[in-house]
């Protein structure tokens, strides 16, 4: 999967890499698409829960080393 931005919010703990990843999102254009890189516990409910509450789509989520990613369509 291809992304268009990436965003490291890895050791930020909630919900940083929310209000992070949604300032970044808010410059995007419709359709480019973001990777969230972060170590918060808390992220994988906390990204999914914003992607439904925002209308963004979530297209894609996983493991890196210690880390997630989510990657995000914006919409």
């Amino acid at each position: 999967m291809e992304w268009d931005e990436d965003l490291d919010a890895q050791g930020l703990l909630c919900p940083l890499p929310v209000l992070k990843a949604r300032k970044r999102l808010k410059g995007m254009q419709t359709g480019m698409v973001l990777r969230v890189l972060a170590t918060d516990p808390a992220a994988v409910i906390d990204i999914p829960h914003y992607c439904a509450e925002s209308g963004h789509a979530l297209i894609g989520a996983g493991e890196i080393g210690q880390a997630q990613y989510y990657l995000i369509r914006r919409i």
